[in-house]
Formats: C-alpha cells, structure tokens, sequence
C-alpha cells in the first residue's frame, strides 16, 4: 500500500488537504492524524470494514475496543443510549479535551467497534486537526493509537511512519502532540463511576465534578485483572527489557548506579531514563532526559519519544525513574508499569 504523508499547520489549516483525508475517511480508508494526547489512526466508526483495517495495520487483538471520536455534541446522541446527568457534568467540565467517557451503546455502533461490548467509549479531542477533520468526514471516527500493537504509542509524525508507512493510506504531519499520553477513561455505564485508564484529566480533577468517582485497582497494580479488556494487553513496551524504580529520589538514584555498574560489567548497554533533577547524577550509562518533577506535564509529553530513542540506541535494558502516584503522576506510572512489564523495585 502506498502511503500518502501531508503536512498541516494547526495554526493556518489547508481545507483542501484536509478535505482530501476526510475523503479517505468516508471512502472507507485509514488516515492517522494528531490529536492533543497521541495521534491517532483513524477510520470510519459506523463502517465494518474499514475499522477491520485498523486492526489490520496495528495487529490489534480484536477483543480490544476502539474509542470513536467527535466533533460535536450533535454527533455524540445517536450514538448512545443516554446521557446521564454525570455524563453532561463531566461534557460541560472537560469536552473538548483528553477524557473518554464510556456510555451504554445505541443500536448504530458495530460490534468490531466495542468488541461485542453493550458499551462504547467516545471522546471530543481538544485539536484543531483533529476536529476539523472529523467534522468533514461527518462521520464519528475510531482511532486507537497510530502505532503498531504493543509499541510505545506516537507522539510525533516521523513515530507514525516508522510504524505504519505501507500499511495505511495517509499521514497527516501535524507536529508533535500535546499531552503526549492517550486519553483518560472514564467508564459511566454502571452504577459507581471509575476511571479505566488514567490521562491528562486526573482523579483529583474528576473528584471535583464527581466525588463518587474510584479507580481501577489494576491501574497501579499489574496484578490485578483489568476491568477493561483492551488494558490487559502488552502495551508502550520498548525493545529492551525495563526496570521501573519507585520510592525516594536519592534512593532510586543509588539503586540505579548500583544495578547501571552490575549489568556494564556483564556486557550490557545500559540505558537510564531520568529526569533534569537527577540527569547529573548518574556517571555511566546511557542517560536520557524525560523531563522535570516540578512540572510532570514535560515527563508525559517526552515518555513516549524516550522510549523509542532507547530502541534507536538498541540498549539491552532501561532503567526508569519512577515519579509520585498523585495527579499526572499516576498516569505517567501506569504507562511506565506497563513498559516494564509490571517490573517495578519498590524502594
């Protein structure tokens, strides 16, 4: 398959192109575009056949559900089979933006989509691109991350098409995402409302709006059995085999020299995955920056990006830095945990 790639600015966005991937969208065809969390890998919702190669391009697991996308509150209504009133808080509070609620379904959602599911979860991305082209598809639009299963999910063009180039039919260049991890889930289709998968919209932020609202145990215990089918995948996972350190800076950075000397002496290329407090701290080893602890925002915008430049560097083994479980902090562990294959030193 030949893959078409455009460049869009978000600031000055051409009609023509966009119109040209909508195009592809309503024809039954796959366009990866970016969002303000993680580009995505789009296609028609309500067309079977077109979301079969979404999975296709990915190598997804067809029991892993898709997040369709809107543009409108217009659109969202046939969709599902009510809104309920801590569905329409949490619209008012957070739509546009990086939060995807989970609703009872409406008869006009396929099967592929929700994996079989009597539910679907929809979100409104907060991107320019992202909306412009969904509107013009008048069409919702599934899209899970625009990268292969299991890999550590885009958040520039160039991760897309080293992942997807011959596998879809177009690339929308939009540069570098926001957030810089996927959406959070918030599942509203039973009786206590519960985050699924954490995101830029944290507990703490939905607590104001929902006070009821929980987590999933397996969020921060890779023991626990995932309420959502899709998180109980290999998911972010770089090449080489990666150890999450939780605890005290000083002692993770102890730790890290410690084992970094060990496994040098054995032959290995070690990588270490810290952050601007701690870069300094680590005399050997291939160390890269994720970002700062003061502003946890940095650290989930780069996570994904140092990920895949430790595979460019073909290291043997990361060890990670671990950050605190409050506010972003638990999303950027729960995608570090999954990393790490549940491998994690507590400290």
């Amino acid at each position: 398959m030949e893959t078409r790639i455009i460049k869009i600015d978000r600031e000055r966005i051409d009609e023509g192109l966009m119109e040209e991937a909508a195009t592809i969208i309503r024809k039954g065809g796959t366009v990866a575009f970016p969002t303000e969390t993680v580009y995505g890998l789009g296609a028609n919702g309500l067309d079977e056949e077109a979301v079969k190669k979404i999975y296709k391009a990915k190598g997804r697991p067809s029991d892993n559900p898709l997040i369709l996308h809107i543009s409108s509150m217009e659109e969202l209504k046939p969709l599902v089979d009510e809104i309920s009133e801590e569905a329409r808080l949490c619209i008012e509070k957070f739509w546009p933006g990086p939060l995807t609620i989970i609703f009872k379904k409406s008869g006009m959602i396929p099967d592929i989509i929700t994996a079989g599911l009597d539910t679907v979860a929809i979100r409104m991305p907060d991107h320019p691109i992202a909306a412009k082209l969904i509107a013009k598809a008048q069409v919702p639009i599934a899209a899970p991350s625009a990268n292969l299963s299991g890999k550590p999910s885009p958040t520039k063009a160039s991760h897309v098409i080293e992942d997807m180039m011959g596998r879809i039919d177009m690339i929308i260049d939009g540069g570098d995402t926001g957030v810089g991890l996927e959406s959070t889930v918030l599942d509203l289709s039973t009786e206590i409302p519960t985050i699924l998968r954490p995101g830029g919209i944290t507990l703490e932020d939905l607590r104001e709006v929902i006070p009821s609202v929980i987590q999933d145990a397996s969020i921060t215990d890779s023991q626990k059995v995932p309420k959502s089918p899709g998180q109980k995948y290999r998911h972010y996972a770089p090449e080489a085999e990666m150890l999450l350190f939780s605890g005290s800076v000083e002692a993770i950075v102890e730790e890290i020299n410690k084992r970094a000397r060990e496994l040098m002496e054995e032959g290995k290329k070690v990588g270490i995955l810290a952050t601007e407090e701690t870069r300094d701290k680590y005399p050997q080893g291939l160390v890269l920056v994720v970002g700062s602890r003061e502003r946890e925002e940095t650290i989930a915008h780069n996570l994904f990006d140092v990920l895949r430049s430790f595979d460019e560097e073909k290291v043997d083994i990361i060890l990670a830095e671990g950050v605190g479980y409050n506010h972003l902090g638990m999303a950027i562990m729960n995608r570090m945990l999954k990393a790490a294959s549940g491998k994690i030193i507590k400290l």
